[in-house]
Order: structure tokens, then sequence, then C-alpha cells
């Protein structure tokens, strides 16, 4: 493993259904590795969902290891668009929603915030990541206003999770960002995606030692000088 930085990379990791949640957490230990966690009220594998008090050892055992957070809003719906001064909020597939002011988006970014400050006390790092990435102008204005920035994440660093197994085999996007991410990349994994067959969440032990083998470190968003996603 490389002795010295010759940059640095930033893993993410976004909730979903929880169940390689400790997995992955050992995984970050042995390699002494500082994430960042956007974190929404998701349905778990377990029966409960991301944000419930159930969680809280584990939110708890996080901020003790000394890992940096965000929100992905509460419910993990979708910004679909602008509509004059307020913005369109559906869930998944849906074709309607709610329709939100800045009040409301605000709401939403901190509710999260609020769970995870009553389970841990410790607050987010001011920053959020909206569900798919997808945002509007006056999603991202108000979340601004409520004292949030927006993260995304870079091309190289998707690690494709999400995407079918049979189209992306894991050896193949494993990869792939072994040879592609670089300096400055920020990671996107997922505490656990429904759909995908073959789970490629073991895969990140491998990831990050062979990023560490070219010589590259990990940091917290949180810790990133700030530029423009």
């Amino acid at each position: 493993m490389a002795a010295t930085c010759t940059g640095t990379v930033y893993l993410t990791l976004d909730t979903g259904n929880m169940a390689p949640a400790e997995e992955i957490a050992a995984i970050l230990r042995k390699h002494d590795v500082k994430a960042t966690f956007f974190l929404a009220n998701e349905k778990t594998q377990r029966g409960d969902t991301a944000l419930d008090p159930s969680w809280a050892s584990f939110w708890k055992a996080r901020v003790a290891e000394g890992h940096a957070f965000g929100s992905h809003t509460w419910r993990h719906w979708y910004f679909r668009q602008d509509v004059g001064d307020k913005v369109t909020y559906v869930p998944w597939g849906a074709k309607s929603g709610e329709t939100l002011d800045q009040a409301g988006v605000c709401k939403e970014i901190r509710k999260s915030e609020e769970a995870f400050r009553a389970m841990t006390g410790r607050g987010f790092d001011g920053i959020w990541r909206a569900p798919g990435g997808k945002l509007t102008p006056n999603a991202t204005h108000f979340a601004e206003a409520c004292g949030f920035r927006h993260v995304g994440w870079s091309p190289a660093g998707l690690s494709g999770d999400e995407l079918s197994s049979e189209r992306y085999p894991s050896d193949q996007l494993i990869r792939a960002q072994l040879q592609n991410i670089k300096d400055g990349d920020i990671l996107l994994w997922h505490l656990g995606i429904w759909s995908r067959r073959d789970p490629l969440y073991s895969r990140l032990d491998e990831l990050i030692a062979g990023l560490k083998d070219k010589g590259l470190c990990f940091a917290r968003i949180a810790d990133r000088p700030h530029r423009k996603q």
C-alpha cells in the first residue's frame, strides 16, 4: 500500500435497504477510511426504516468513528420540476406528488437531521444529496437558503451498485473504477440496493485497497475544498 498520498478521493454512502450496513462499516474500519453518509428514512430489509430509533446504535458508532453526515431528504422522493416559485416532489415512479415551497423543501431536508440528532446528539455537516441526484433551480436555491449545499458525485466514482447485474457485472464495475477514479473524485455507493442480484458492496474492500495502492487517500466531503458540483 502506498506510503504517501498522490491525491484524495471522497467516498460517499447513501442509505438504502441497510442489509450490508454493518459489513460496509467493518470495511471502512479495516482501511481506516472516513466516509460521508447521506441519510433518508428509507425502508430496510428488517422491516423498519433507516432513521428509526432502532438504528441509533449503528449511527452512534459511525459518529464515534469520525464520519461526516448529510441529508438525503426524509422520504427519498424526487424533485421533478419547478412550478413558479415552488417545486414538485414525487415518489419514485409516480406521476404526481406534492408541490413544495422553500419552507417545505427545508422541512423535508431537515427532518432527517432532526431524527439523526435525536439519536446521536450530532447534526449534519451542512450538505445534502437529492435522491437520484435530480435537482431543479428552485430545489437547489431553497436548500442553500436553509443552509444545505448540494453534493453530487463524479462520473468515474459512480459505483454502479444500482445497475443490472446481468448488464454490468461486478468485475466490470470494479475494474472500471480502479482504472478511472482520480484525484478529487467523489465516489457514490449505497447501504444496500433492493434490485441488484449480485450485490456489489463486498467489493468495496477491494476498491479501497486498490485505490490506496495507486496512492489515493480518502477524506470526508466536509473536509473537501469547496468547489462547484
